[in-house]
């Protein structure tokens, strides 16, 4: 599915679902230039669906009255986590005192109501993607990173936290250093992975060099 077709999709269901009316009239109002670019550029090339995200999710603050987060990822648990796009303009060029302190105390707020806070620049959304789009891994990778099958051995499940971790395809030699391990052992492990499906070869035909998660989110 593209991305204006998965997009509608989304934001329509989001507005039909929603009972709050203050939330439900920023959505209708549509979403900001800077979210809908980052989700255009950054998180569907890389996540290809919108599942567990919420666009203007609504907060309370330490004064009792409403923050909204651009994006908030909730894929169940008790985690959760808040993307907020951060325009050139009112973030730091013509940021005054007022908005400085009041952004900072925005994200003090949700790090003490235990949120997983991940602020993007806009700027890096143009300009980098690519970049952006590990980093949106590894961020949704918090959240998966103690949920390994339970078969799996030590070695293995290690495995798969480390992956979640690392913003980019890794080498086996890299995750030979980290279990301290031989490069061969380590190859063992990831082809095996593989084989269950639980990581992917990220680079390389004849001999595989690089490997990564599977972008199953």
């Amino acid at each position: 599915m593209k991305f204006d077709q998965a997009y509608e999709e989304w934001m329509q269901s989001m507005i039909q679902q929603e009972v709050n009316h203050r939330r439900r009239e920023l959505l209708e109002k549509g979403l900001g230039h800077g979210t809908v670019e980052f989700l255009r550029s950054v998180w569907f090339p890389a996540v290809r669906n919108f599942n567990h995200l919420y666009p203007e999710w609504e907060v309370r603050d330490f004064n009792n009255g409403y923050r909204y987060l651009d994006l908030a990822y909730m894929p169940g648990g008790e985690m959760k986590g808040g993307i907020e796009i951060q325009g050139y303009g009112p973030h730091a060029r013509d940021l005054d005192v007022r908005r400085f302190k009041d952004l900072c105390w925005r994200h003090c707020l949700l790090t003490l109501d235990d949120w997983i806070f991940l602020p993007i620049a806009y700027l890096s959304i143009t300009d980098e993607p690519k970049r952006c789009q590990q980093l949106v891994l590894s961020f949704i990778g918090k959240f998966i990173a103690t949920d390994v099958p339970e078969s799996l051995g030590w070695l293995e499940a290690e495995t798969i936290r480390y992956a979640t971790r690392l913003l980019r395809p890794f080498m086996p030699s890299e995750l030979a250093f980290h279990l301290r391990i031989s490069d061969q052992h380590a190859r063992r492990i990831l082809l095996s992975l593989v084989e269950h499906q639980l990581l992917i070869v990220a680079s390389g035909k004849q001999r595989y060099r690089t490997f990564a998660l599977p972008v199953q989110f």
